[in-house]
């Protein structure tokens, strides 16, 4: 694929020092450029100049110590409408996973995410995806980023697995799209939830294959660039902590950050500031991944719980280089035979209690 057929080069007018981040990123436009040789690939969605600004709070940042091979394309060159764009980013997305590349999509609306999720529909296998969103956009007449989530569940062929929706506010949204989520057996932790103890969000955001995050999530006193701001909703570092998560999630393979309105920002843009560490977070997680998912090496240890009264167990494992925790479970279909459901060492202790742990019963459902 001829990447620079689908982008327009960014500007190299960026006076940073040695240590900067933006020092170490490659351009597609460079002489000597191989996008096999990258691990990672920012890509602007520049609808409204977001992605330029985002991308300069980006650069201005200091480098860690992690041997970054990170590529810019550039920003993607819109089509005449969101579906257009939508095909454009699938396209692309498709090629870059197909490189073992992994792309982190910054700008435009959420309903683009679209066509993120549509780029997995070749690779033959079932996705999970988790969404930070302080709404549940399920809307059938609103705007498209209002309905982004319909979208995509009835998206067909039908090869989503699981769905995991982080810091909804529950006064912002109709109590009977939670009800229709759990009758699917899909997973959601509330804003409140999140705040009382942030670590409940790790397993869900190990879940999944994909990311999108609409920073209306994020409260208006740490991004006001955003048209849903509220008063409300996670503060910056919360949303660097989940960045963090996705980053370290081994399974993580695409994400995205969208909804910012730079002409609803502060004049420090203080969103993009907190967008562009967000994304600096995500990139240091990835550069500290840890686990194999090779569950029968010594790198993982093996628990199985027996229910008294029953012959009924579960199987544990306990990573030894991170202390994760995963539940076996066995769905028997052509599309998977079983699956490592990520879980916390809660879990584990309820399962000892003899409670079957919420999480396994959401999964057994989607058998049923």
């Amino acid at each position: 694929m001829n990447l620079k057929l689908f982008f327009t080069p960014i500007s190299s007018e960026y006076d940073l020092p040695a240590n900067a981040f933006g020092k170490s990123v490659n351009h597609l436009q460079d002489e000597d450029f191989d996008i096999s040789k990258m691990d990672l690939a920012i890509i602007g969605i520049n609808s409204r100049g977001e992605a330029d600004l985002i991308r300069a709070k980006l650069f201005a940042l200091k480098r860690s110590t992690a041997a970054y091979r990170i590529a810019d394309l550039g920003n993607i060159q819109l089509g005449e409408d969101e579906e257009q764009t939508q095909a454009r980013i699938r396209e692309i997305c498709e090629f870059l996973l197909s490189q073992r590349v992994l792309p982190i999509m910054i700008g435009g609306n959420q309903d683009l995410a679209l066509g993120q999720f549509k780029a997995y529909e070749t690779a033959n296998k079932l996705i999970s995806v988790a969404n930070v969103d302080a709404f549940i956009d399920m809307e059938e007449e609103a705007e498209s980023s209002a309905n982004f989530l319909n979208a995509l569940l009835l998206h067909q062929p039908n090869f989503l697995l699981n769905y995991s929706h982080l810091a909804h506010q529950t006064y912002l949204i109709d109590a009977a799209m939670l009800k229709a989520l759990d009758k699917l057996y899909f997973e959601s932790l509330r804003l409140g939830e999140i705040r009382y103890d942030i670590k409940q969000a790790e397993p869900l955001i190990r879940m999944a294959d994909m990311l999108t995050f609409d920073i209306s999530a994020i409260r208006s006193s740490d991004a006001p660039g955003n048209p849903k701001a509220q008063p409300f909703g996670l503060s910056g570092e919360e949303a660097c902590q989940l960045s963090w998560y996705a980053g370290i999630n081994e399974k993580m393979t695409s994400v995205g950050f969208h909804e910012y309105y730079p002409s609803l920002d502060d004049d420090a843009l203080k969103t993009a500031s907190v967008m562009a560490t967000m994304i600096w977070y995500f990139i240091e997680g990835y550069y500290n991944r840890r686990d194999t998912g090779q569950f029968n090496s010594d790198n993982y240890t093996k628990y199985t719980v027996s229910f008294e009264g029953t012959d009924d167990t579960m199987t544990f494992y306990k990573s030894n280089l991170s202390d994760k925790w995963w539940m076996l479970v066995n769905y028997g279909t052509k599309m998977m035979d079983r699956a490592y459901i990520p879980c916390s060492y809660e879990d584990y202790k309820g399962a000892t209690r003899g409670d079957f742990p919420e999480r396994w019963i959401k999964a057994q459902g989607k058998l049923i």
